[in-house]
C-alpha cells in the first residue's frame, strides 16, 4: 500500500505540525527532508503544474527569497526554477504533501488536512 509522503525540512515548525497531525489521526506517511534528499527537477516541475505554477510552489515571502539578489528572482522557465531550487531548497513552500492518488498540495492547516484525510 502506498502512503502519503511529506516533503520539507526536518526543523521546519510547519512540517513538524503536519507530521504530528498525520500521526495523531492515524494517517500512514513518510517524510523526506529535501535538503538531505533533493527532489528531482522533473518532480518539482510536476508539483508546480499540480499546485498552480511556480508562484504557488515557491515561497516568495521567505527569508531565502528575500535575500536573493534581484537578478536571481527572474526565473521564467522550468529549468531556471529547478536550478534555483536545487541551489536553495528552502524556497519550496512547506510541507509539500503528496497522497497515494498523486494529489499534491503545499502548506498545512488543520482544516484542510481534516477535509483531505477525512
Amino acid at each position: 500500500m502506498k502512503q502519503t509522503t511529506l516533503y520539507g525540512l526536518t526543523k521546519c515548525s510547519t512540517c513538524v505540525k503536519a507530521r504530528d497531525w498525520l500521526t495523531e489521526h492515524g494517517v500512514a506517511h513518510a517524510f523526506v527532508d529535501y535538503r538531505d534528499d533533493p527532489v528531482p527537477a522533473g518532480t518539482l516541475t510536476s508539483w508546480a503544474g499540480k499546485v498552480g505554477g511556480w508562484e504557488k510552489l515557491v515561497n516568495r515571502a521567505s527569508m531565502t527569497w528575500r535575500n536573493l539578489p534581484e537578478a536571481r528572482k527572474t526565473a521564467q522557465t522550468d529549468a531556471e526554477w529547478t536550478a534555483l531550487i536545487a541551489e536553495f531548497p528552502a524556497l519550496v513552500r512547506r510541507p509539500v504533501t503528496v497522497t497515494p492518488d498523486g494529489e499534491v498540495s503545499v502548506g498545512f492547516s488543520e482544516k484542510r488536512y481534516g477535509e483531505r484525510f477525512a
